[in-house]
């Protein structure tokens, strides 16, 4: 994802509002979603996502820096296992952070598309799904038609990990995956198929895959125009 490298403008704000510690992802996403105050997620769900992606993206990095800029220019003194441990965290915080920041947009999205969700539901043998529609209670009533149950996992970047979602819910026959990654191979794709999976990426990503491809992939418009003509029956 290419973001600009930094929004200096926000900074005082956000040393302010978080007291000079990183907030939890969920209120680090919805700071970033009100410094967009003019989107809608019905306006365009695909744009909508990047967007405010792309902005927490640069929030992030600018609080990070100062932060760990401050962190460093008070020293170590000499204690190589501090230094390590805050090498660590930063790198900790840096891998689990996107992928929570997508779930909390998306969950933001559906809410604001009016479509209904549960997220992290538990369906057979403890699996957490990331969202069941419309929810885990209609996913465990036995009476409710499968048909108009769907999956969807989430993974900011695929790699072999698709496969995971594969078994987190056994009454989706066809499941679906949203991931930020760019131009995955013909053969993922093709397997992912084969596996009854369908891939779901911002329209803006389309061109990343080969023509082949993209006739197959589906955007977010169209997953949330799916799940609404769903719960509309």
């Amino acid at each position: 994802m290419v973001v600009e490298e930094s929004e200096e403008t926000y900074l005082d704000e956000m040393l302010a509002n978080f007291k000079g510690v990183f907030p939890t992802t969920r209120v680090f996403s919805a700071y970033a979603r009100s410094t967009l105050k003019d989107i809608d997620p019905q306006d365009g769900p695909d744009d909508v996502l990047m967007a405010w992606m792309e902005r927490e993206e640069i929030l992030f990095r600018t609080l990070e820096r100062h932060m760990v800029a401050d962190r460093l220019s008070k020293g170590f003194d000499g204690d190589v296992d501090s230094f390590m441990s805050f090498s660590l965290s930063v790198q900790n915080r840096r891998k689990s952070r996107v992928g929570l920041a997508l779930e909390n947009h998306l969950e933001e999205l559906f809410a604001g598309c009016g479509v209904r969700y549960s997220r992290t539901a538990v369906t057979e043998n403890r699996s957490k799904p990331d969202f069941i529609f419309p929810g885990q209670a209609e996913y465990h009533d036995p009476l409710f038609n499968p048909l108009n149950l769907t999956m969807l996992g989430v993974k900011s970047t695929c790699k072999d990990r698709w496969r995971q979602v594969l078994v987190e819910a056994d009454r989706i026959e066809k499941k679906h995956l949203l991931t930020l990654e760019a131009a995955i191979s013909s053969n993922q794709t093709d397997e992912m198929k084969a596996k009854n999976l369908q891939l779901v990426l911002p329209r803006r990503l389309h061109s990343t895959y080969l023509g082949t491809q993209q006739v197959w992939l589906m955007d977010l418009a169209s997953f949330t125009a799916l799940i609404a003509e769903r719960q509309s029956v």
